[in-house]
């Protein structure tokens, strides 16, 4: 293990080093709080932008909002970040800010739980080390657990597989014949980076996404030494960015109806770039636009219409040792196969060991859904906090907006905690219900619930247990800073 604090019982245990654990680590050291750890199973920092390193692999949120509002980066070289600069930027925030001696990197957290007789949770690491810190902090994120999907035979195939957040840098694709399952965000990305390289391309398809043409543009060196030389600049520019995406929250959550320019759009898009019309009526979705997450991309259509790339839209039957079949009885040979097919988000939630009060797992806690008090904290989990958790995921905006909010309400309970000299925090039963009553009174009208369409925002009930529904100001206004009559101190 590398890194870590001087004090082998740190009082604040922070797990992961993405934007979330980063960020959380930064406002506890601007507080002159010192005694934490923040513990990373991989072997470096990133999260999402360590993980995933598939090719064309970018942000598809403006680069100066996908960034810490504290710092601000000038040097952005595209209006759309590769994974690249964003892994930079956070390796330049864990430097600036001091944070790398607290990291320790390959430690996997198996198990937390909370000790009513010391009121201090016993965190438990893969090598059966045990941290006693008074809070945990969870920074897992949700876009990390892959998702495969379950076809008959998946094991028995003979090629190369992987999924495209284990991509393979060792399988040279040059000349293979490839199927590509799934057409989510990841797929729209990488398909046009492989297509030019495979001799034959195979992309299945379940449902059509909405697409919009990608503005990514260079940022010239003028305006990069003027956002260097004037921070005002650089903040309208970025507030300039917040506030037109920040509109698009009035089609999601307010009323689907003024979705329609959205939807015009992609329709557009659509049909500049595919000419035949039997691959356009394949590419044109049936639901409302937003439904499913609204994806970004200027050469995912021209790839599809390349001669050698086929779209099949027949359901997948199995895949045996030479390739997929499908229910239409057609069969593809080839070589390899990747998987598109996005992360396991509500489900990995739920397979946290995390032990509460009373003994109560926090799948027991969940038997009626997945919920918590503005997403951070649960009943029944005494000073334990989540970033990114239960229904705080955007669909319009940056999620690094909603992790500043959560981190600004945890700093705030953690100074409930001083100012009343206590010891431990616990969101009351009755604020978590009010909380979320209020919440999925608003999710019902959205368009995620009436839009027509099946996503990975719902859970296996159909109920969104993802997405904040409404303006990113909003969360904020109501968020980050913890009421006092919300919690019981002891």
């Amino acid at each position: 293990m590398t890194g870590g604090t001087s004090t082998t019982e740190p009082a604040i245990v922070v797990i992961g080093a993405g934007f979330g654990g980063i960020g959380m680590a930064i406002q506890l050291k601007k507080a002159g709080i010192h005694s934490f750890v923040i513990l990373e199973k991989d072997d470096d920092l990133g999260g999402t932008w360590r993980a995933n390193g598939y090719p064309g692999c970018a942000c598809d949120v403006p680069s100066h909002l996908y960034s810490y509002s504290y710092e601000l980066n000038p040097d952005w070289s595209r209006m759309f970040s590769p994974r690249e600069e964003i892994w930079d930027y956070l390796r330049h925030c864990v430097e600036k800010y001091a944070v790398a001696p607290h990291i320790r990197y390959g430690v996997r957290v198996e198990s937390m739980e909370w000790q009513d007789d010391t009121r201090r949770w016993h965190v438990t690491t893969a090598t059966g080390e045990v941290l006693t810190p008074r809070a945990v902090v969870s920074g897992v994120g949700s876009l990390h657990v892959p998702s495969y999907p379950d076809i008959p035979g998946a094991e028995r195939f003979g090629g190369v597989s992987f999924h495209s957040s284990a991509w393979d840098d060792s399988y040279d694709l040059t000349g293979k014949r490839v199927a590509v399952i799934g057409t989510g965000a990841s797929a729209v990305q990488f398909v046009p980076r492989i297509a030019g390289k495979v001799s034959r391309l195979h992309v299945f398809q379940r449902t059509p996404p909405w697409i919009h043409p990608r503005p990514d543009t260079e940022i010239p060196a003028k305006r990069r030494a003027l956002f260097r030389r004037s921070p005002p600049a650089m903040w309208a520019f970025r507030t300039a960015i917040y506030g037109g995406l920040e509109l698009r929250a009035l089609g999601f959550a307010v009323n689907p109806t003024l979705m329609e320019p959205l939807e015009t759009l992609g329709r557009r898009h659509l049909e500049r770039q595919v000419s035949d019309p039997d691959l356009r009526a394949k590419l044109t979705p049936d639901y409302t636009i937003g439904c499913k997450r609204i994806l970004l991309s200027s050469d995912y259509y021209p790839a599809l219409a390349r001669p050698h790339v086929d779209l099949v839209t027949d359901g997948i039957a199995e895949i045996d040792e030479r390739g997929i079949r499908t229910h239409e009885g057609d069969s593809y040979d080839v070589d390899a196969i990747i998987y598109g097919t996005g992360f396991r988000v509500t489900s990995a939630l739920m397979e946290r060991q995390i032990v509460g009060r009373n003994g109560v797992k926090i799948q027991d806690a969940w038997a009626g859904g997945i919920e918590a008090h503005h997403g951070i904290s649960v009943a029944g989990f005494p000073n334990f906090f989540m970033l990114l958790g239960p229904n705080t995921g955007l669909g319009h905006t940056s999620v690094v907006f909603m992790i500043e909010a959560q981190v600004q309400h945890i700093m705030s309970c953690l100074r409930l905690l001083r100012r009343h000299r206590a010891d431990v925090i616990e969101v009351r039963p009755s604020a978590q219900r009010r909380s979320n009553e209020r919440l999925h009174r608003r999710l019902r009208k959205a368009v995620w619930s009436v839009g027509g369409c099946r996503s990975w925002y719902l859970d296996e009930d159909g109920v969104n247990r993802t997405i904040w529904p409404g303006f990113s100001f909003e969360y904020w206004a109501r968020a980050r800073r913890a009421r006092r009559a919300d919690y019981h101190l002891t």
